[in-house]
C-alpha cells in the first residue's frame, strides 16, 4: 500500500509543468533604436508563443524584434 502511494505521489510530480519567471528582450530598430525587457510568467511555450506576438515590422520605418532571454 506504502509503495503505491508512494508511486503515485512520484507520478503526480511528473505531471505538473514547471511555471518560473521569464524576460521578454525587445529590441526596436529604426528611426529610434530602443531596448524594453518585459517580465513574463508561465509555461516556457505559452511565454515564448506570448514573446513572438510582440514582433513587428513595418518596411521603411522600424523593425520590432523579441526573444526570451
Amino acid at each position: 500500500m506504502k509503495k503505491t502511494i508512494i508511486l503515485g505521489a512520484f507520478a503526480s510530480l511528473l505531471m505538473v509543468s514547471c511555471v518560473k519567471d521569464y524576460t521578454c528582450k525587445c529590441t526596436t530598430t529604426g528611426t529610434v533604436n530602443v531596448t524594453e525587457n518585459y517580465p513574463l510568467n508561465g509555461k516556457k511555450k505559452d511565454v515564448e508563443a506570448a514573446c513572438e506576438l510582440l514582433n513587428v515590422s513595418v518596411t521603411g520605418l522600424y523593425e520590432t524584434k523579441c526573444a526570451i532571454q
